[in-house]
């Protein structure tokens, strides 16, 4: 969404207009993208008919301008050069792959999505480790649980422990029915995940979740030392968050 620092101006985007307010019939383009400045054609804004960049610089589309007279983005200027270097050339970046995905995304630039998507950031996050973990009924919905679950317990302790229980099969399932049972009448809270279809590796599941309560910033390590007996310990991992 594209946010103004002036009124909305109704005449069509093909008038480029100079920092003295005259207006021209020229096709080049002075933007401000988030405090960043380009210059640019409209040739090159509008060279993939469909994406959201193109539709912003439609000859139907009102222009948003900057106190200066320049086209204004509200979007990271950073990454706007390597989206407008694409456009431009065809030029793949090689920087801040993961932030020029997101604003290609953005932008709906469809072939530069699809040739960032075959590199090995955006493949590894995007395709292999997603795809793990779409095979994990409810996984975001129990990581955000397991944050409550710690934010609960955070009252004048330094640190709060979450018990999770992993089972992969329904057999697993089964085995730990009666732990499950036994903790719930002691009103002990457990995150189960599981039971899944696919061939998923424990280790590494618990490894994304450890990287994604991370990636919102708290601080958390699992072990897997668990209070329950010999032949269901190994369903149980504890998730410890520090919070000072």
């Amino acid at each position: 969404m594209m946010s103004l620092t002036s009124e909305p101006d109704s005449r069509p985007l093909r008038r480029a207009v100079t920092p003295a307010g005259r207006r021209t019939e020229s096709p080049v383009v002075e933007l401000n993208v988030g405090g960043e400045f380009y210059t640019t054609t409209l040739g090159t804004l509008r060279k993939l008919p469909g994406s959201k960049l193109a539709e912003m610089f439609s000859s139907s589309a009102k222009a948003c301008l900057d106190a200066e007279g320049r086209f204004f983005i509200d979007r990271c200027g950073t990454y706007f050069g390597p989206i407008l270097e694409y456009m431009r050339s065809g030029q793949l970046p090689t920087q801040h792959i993961p932030e020029v995905y997101r604003e290609a995304q953005f932008y709906e630039i469809k072939p530069l999505i699809k040739l960032l998507e075959d590199m090995p950031q955006i493949f590894g996050e995007q395709v292999a480790r997603k795809q793990f973990l779409l095979q994990v009924p409810g996984y975001s919905e129990n990581l955000e649980l397991m944050v409550r679950l710690a934010r609960a317990e955070a009252v004048a302790a330094r640190c709060s422990r979450v018990l999770v229980c992993l089972v992969q099969n329904e057999k697993d399932d089964a085995n730990c029915a009666d732990a499950l049972r036994s903790l719930e009448a002691d009103k002990r809270s457990v995150v189960k995940f599981g039971p899944w279809k696919a061939a998923l590796d424990i280790r590494d599941l618990l490894d994304c979740m450890n990287m994604d309560i991370k990636a919102q910033g708290y601080q958390v390590h699992y072990s897997h030392n668990s209070p329950l007996p010999a032949k269901v310990s190994d369903y149980f991992y504890t998730f410890s968050f520090s919070w000072w």
